[in-house]
C-alpha cells in the first residue's frame, strides 16, 4: 500500500509539471501598457511581460510599491517610454529592485524613445515655471501607429540581442505585426478622414502624435500649463476659443479629473471624447485593439456623438 501511494504521489507530481507552462527565454518589464503590448507583440511565447502602469492610470505619477520593484528584481529587460515621462517614480524602482541588469546604460534598459520621431523640444530654458514640460520632447508618442511600429522594431532588436536563438522567431513576429499594424492603419485613416483640419480642445498636452497622424488641429488645452489644473479665467478663455473656432470635440484621457471637461463640451456645444490611457494589456487588450478602440471613439464624436 505504501508503494502504491508513493507510485500515485510521482505521477500526480509528474502530470503537473507536465501540465505547467515552460518558462519563457524572456522576462520584460516595461513602464506602460503600450509597450507591454508591443512586446508581447514581438516577442510571442518567448516572453513574459509585465507593465509596471496600468491603463487607467496616469503614467507621469505611479506608486514606486515594493512588489513593482520585485518585478524588476526578476527582469531581464526594461523597456521605458523615457523622456522623462517616469522620471518621478521608476530611478527609484530601480535601485530598489537591486538588479544591475536593468539600470540605464545597460543591455537590459532599453528607452524606447529613441527609436521614435520626437515632436515638441522645447527651445530654450525648461523650469517649473512652464509646467511639467519635459526637456527632451513630448513622449507621448505611442498614440501614433507609426511611432508605435518604429518602436516595435527596435524591441525586436533588443530582443534578438538578449536572446539570439529565438532571434527568427522574434523577426517573424514583427512583420506579422507590421502586416495587420498597417492594414488596420490604411483603415482607421480613411475612417477619420475627416479629422483633418477639424479644431480640438484638449485637457493636457498628450494629442501631439494623434494630432500629427489624422491631420487635426489641438487649437487650445484645458490645463492653463501642463499639470496644472484648470482655473475659472482659463477655461472662460478655452471656452470663448473652442466657440470662435467651432471646435468639434472635447479630448480628455480616463485618468484625468472630467468635471470641467463635461461642462466645456456641453457649453460648446461639441461631443466630449474620453480616451483610454494605454492599451488593456492586463485584461488581454492589444495595441491593435486599443488603438481601434481609440479610433472608435473619435469616429463617433465626428459623427456628432459624445462617448
Amino acid at each position: 500500500m505504501r508503494h502504491f501511494r508513493l507510485l500515485a504521489a510521482l505521477c500526480a507530481a509528474l502530470s503537473f509539471f507536465a501540465a505547467a507552462p515552460a518558462r519563457a527565454d524572456l522576462n520584460v518589464v516595461t513602464t506602460v501598457p503600450d509597450l507591454a503590448a508591443l512586446t508581447k507583440a514581438v516577442g510571442g511565447e518567448h516572453v513574459q511581460v509585465q507593465s509596471l502602469a496600468l491603463s487607467s492610470q496616469d503614467p507621469h505619477f505611479v506608486d514606486a510599491k515594493p512588489n513593482l520593484a520585485l518585478a524588476l528584481n526578476r527582469a531581464d529587460l526594461l523597456i521605458a517610454v523615457g523622456l522623462d515621462l517616469e522620471i518621478g517614480w521608476l530611478p527609484t524602482l530601480q535601485q530598489g529592485a537591486r538588479n544591475p541588469k536593468i539600470l540605464v546604460n545597460n543591455p537590459g534598459f532599453l528607452n524606447a524613445s529613441q527609436f521614435a520621431r520626437i515632436l515638441e523640444i522645447p527651445q530654450g530654458k525648461v523650469d517649473r515655471s512652464l509646467g511639467d514640460v519635459h526637456p527632451g520632447g513630448n513622449p507621448h508618442y505611442l498614440y501614433d501607429p507609426r511611432e508605435a511600429l518604429a518602436v516595435a522594431r527596435g524591441i525586436t532588436d533588443r530582443l534578438a540581442q538578449l536572446d539570439p536563438k529565438n532571434a527568427a522567431a522574434y523577426k517573424a513576429n514583427l512583420a506579422k505585426f507590421t502586416d495587420e499594424l498597417e492594414k488596420a492603419r490604411a483603415g482607421w485613416e480613411q475612417r477619420l478622414a475627416g479629422m483633418k483640419g477639424a479644431p480640438v480642445i484638449a485637457y493636457h498636452k498628450t494629442t501631439a502624435y494623434l494630432a500629427d497622424w489624422l491631420g487635426f488641429d489641438s487649437i487650445a488645452f484645458l490645463e492653463p500649463k501642463p499639470g496644472i489644473p484648470p482655473n475659472p479665467s482659463h477655461v472662460a478663455s478655452v471656452l470663448a476659443q473652442a466657440r470662435q473656432q467651432k471646435a468639434r470635440m472635447v479630448l480628455i484621457e480616463s485618468y484625468y479629473p472630467d468635471t470641467t471637461a463635461k461642462l466645456v463640451a456641453s457649453k460648446i456645444p461639441a461631443p466630449l471624447v474620453i480616451i483610454h490611457g494605454g492599451t488593456d494589456f492586463r485584461a488581454g487588450e492589444t495595441y491593435i485593439q486599443h488603438i481601434d478602440e481609440l479610433v472608435g471613439r473619435l469616429e463617433k464624436a465626428l459623427a456628432g456623438k459624445g462617448n
